[in-house]
């Protein structure tokens, strides 16, 4: 799971990182019963104790939270600091507690890891939450990972066990600075009772991060380590962007204006409800990565140029049945992602395609048609054009697809 083991080579750039795995989990001893939350939680001053670390920072995530949180509250003489991620003070639905699963609902979860073990299901949703659209290798691997680090009686027992946690008691005890992160929409820990959580413990700090995913490990996995660094050390570290070269495609609705006033902002808002179920669906089935931009308007990021002209001639033809149009522009070029912002003259000249293109047209750089050769698609001159903000002229291609004989656009 090379992401994972980046995250903490990382993390281990400033501070010392030590992990252990729980008892009856990993290469830890198979015990006759599983550990209780208080005895997980004095598990952490035994690896501290042989490690010889007087005191220490936790990390503690999803449920391992509520394991550090009791730890930091009983032993104030041996945390420093206290980070939470993905963690509710209980896991379960109560009448004081809205944020979590029913009683019913976590029954057929523990019933279904019993039956199943970490099915694709557990493992996208409720379970671990690694999210709906993350590609099937990352789910199996981690599938392989938790196979390896439990039997399914462990996984049964401890899903029972953390439904039955509630430490909401102990958290005004917590005295140590303590920082609480959370994924917006976050599929296993809602942010709601993340925040409830920081709510309850003395002056602690809550930090927020987009995303529908439980894990830490996403391409924000900087921002986040630069978030702990800084309350670590108090130094906050400059966040590099991740710079890589892609296949860039902006698109957005001809006229919007124009349909609102005519159609009305119901049947405007219906429009745009199934133009954006196309733009997302045909992003994904060519393997694009979605990215923020105002309005109508989609920017999307491939791995190859081929992939990212038929994405948008796809979507200009299937948006026809709406009785709209698209324009689209397709170009290859260095892009710095941080966060989820992406920037760089290779988005500004995207863009400037873009907005050179008629309704219905595809048109791309001399760049893009240059690298699908052989690709099935066809391109036709449409001139030199000057793109405000970017330097130099620009020839640019309406890209068509090749059919039986017969040209498309």
């Amino acid at each position: 799971m090379p992401l994972r083991a980046l995250f903490f080579e990382k993390l281990g750039a400033f501070c010392r990182v030590i992990k252990f795995d729980k008892r009856g989990t990993g290469l830890s001893d198979r015990p006759i019963r599983m550990a209780t939350l208080e005895e997980r939680a004095d598990d952490i001053r035994a690896v501290m104790d042989a490690e010889k670390v007087e005191r220490a920072s936790l990390f503690g995530v999803s449920e391992g939270g509520s394991m550090t949180s009791l730890f930091a509250a009983l032993n104030p003489d041996r945390v420093s600091s206290l980070i939470v991620w993905g963690t509710q003070a209980r896991w379960c639905t109560s009448d004081d507690h809205p944020w979590g699963m029913s009683s019913e609902a976590y029954d057929q979860l523990i019933k279904h890891m019993a039956e199943n073990g970490p099915s694709d299901e557990y493992i996208r949703g409720a379970g671990v939450g690694l999210g709906r659209t993350v590609d099937q290798t990352v789910v199996d691997a981690f599938a392989r990972y938790m196979r390896a680090a439990a039997s399914p009686s462990a996984h049964e027992a401890y899903e029972a066990m953390n439904r039955d946690i509630d430490i909401r008691n102990i958290l005004p005890a917590i005295s140590v600075p303590t920082l609480v992160m959370n994924r917006t929409q976050d599929p296993v820990a809602s942010v709601e009772a993340a925040r409830d959580m920081a709510r309850r413990i003395p002056h602690a700090e809550m930090k927020e991060y987009p995303g529908d995913t439980h894990t830490f490990v996403a391409k924000d996995m900087d921002t986040i380590l630069a978030d702990i660094q800084s309350f670590l050390t108090g130094v906050t570290p400059e966040v590099a962007p991740d710079r890589k070269l892609a296949a860039i495609l902006f698109l957005d609705v001809v006229s919007s204006t124009d349909h609102l006033a005519r159609d009305g902002d119901q049947a405007w808002s219906n429009t745009l409800t199934s133009y954006y179920n196309i733009v997302r669906k045909e992003i994904a089935r060519y393997r694009g990565e979605e990215f923020t931009v105002a309005g109508d308007g989609f920017l999307a990021l491939f791995d190859g140029p081929a992939r990212a002209v038929r994405c948008a001639l796809t979507i200009a033809a299937a948006v026809k049945q709406l009785e709209i149009d698209v324009r689209a522009g397709v170009h290859v070029g260095e892009c710095a992602i941080v966060g989820t912002n992406v920037t760089g003259l290779a988005i500004h000249t995207g863009a400037r395609i873009m907005s050179s293109a008629e309704a219905g047209m595809v048109l791309t750089s001399q760049t893009v048609r240059d690298l699908v050769a052989g690709a099935g698609l066809r391109f036709a001159d449409h001139g030199e054009h000057v793109l405000k903000g970017v330097p130099d002229k620009h020839r640019l291609f309406l890209a068509m697809l090749e059919q039986a004989g017969a040209t498309s656009w």
